[in-house]
């Protein structure tokens, strides 16, 4: 990201949710991202997600300047790039867990047979392959969350994009779904979560801190251990 601003306007004012941040993060990289209520987080996920774009500045992911993508290509950049983790699951409550973790797949246009495959792949890589045909209802939060995950996982993004992931679950779930977290970026993956934790934040390698819509602080962990 370069100079990446973006702008709200409610009434006669502007609000500037993100205001000129310079933002680098590598490939494989793990990278926390708090700050206090209003500083940007949620704003910075969208836009670092591909959900929003920004007023100006320039985000390069992959090379791509997804800035200069009309709405359907970047929607397909999206699918192909990105996989997203939400503190509230967005699991369909009719279908299984199976059929839940291959949705990605099929928007994509996989023929039934392999989505079905790479999804109990999917699961079986969360450690929840025995819970395939079971529906939301009869999952615990943390089962939820796992299949939230391998859901994510599915389409073999570059980047994982977790947002709040255990702001749902207790502390012992909560330390089960981040040692999943740690084994994902262990196998390669871009990871980037945002959290108000900081236990939570401590298992990334970095903490980028903001403070409204400016980068405060951007400390490497890795310095300190």
């Amino acid at each position: 990201m370069e100079g990446v601003s973006r702008h709200y306007r409610t009434g006669d004012s502007v609000v500037k949710a993100l205001d000129g941040i310079d933002l680098r993060i590598r490939a494989g990289a793990y990278v926390a991202i708090m700050g206090p209520s209003g500083s940007g987080k949620s704003t910075l996920m969208n836009v670092l997600g591909c959900l929003d774009v920004p007023t100006s500045g320039r985000y390069l992911l992959e090379g791509e300047d997804v800035c200069r993508l009309d709405d359907d290509r970047l929607s397909a950049f999206r699918g192909r790039t990105i996989g997203f983790v939400f503190q509230s699951f967005n699991l369909l409550p009719r279908l299984t867990s199976l059929e839940n973790v291959a949705l990605p797949l099929q928007y994509a246009g996989v023929g039934k047979e392999e989505r079905l495959a790479r999804a109990g792949e999917a699961l079986r890589l969360v450690g929840l392959e025995e819970r395939r045909t079971h529906r939301p209802d009869a999952l615990s939060g943390g089962q939820r969350q796992r299949v939230a995950i391998a859901r994510a996982l599915v389409t073999h993004p570059s980047l994982i994009l977790a947002d709040e992931p255990t702001g749902n679950l207790d502390s012992a779930t909560s330390d089960g779904i981040m040692q999943l977290f740690d084994d994902i970026h262990r196998q390669g993956n871009t990871v980037i979560l945002v959290t108000h934790d900081p236990g939570i934040a401590r298992h990334a390698e970095r903490i980028v801190y903001l403070r409204d819509g400016k980068i405060e602080r951007d400390e490497n962990l890795h310095q300190n251990r």
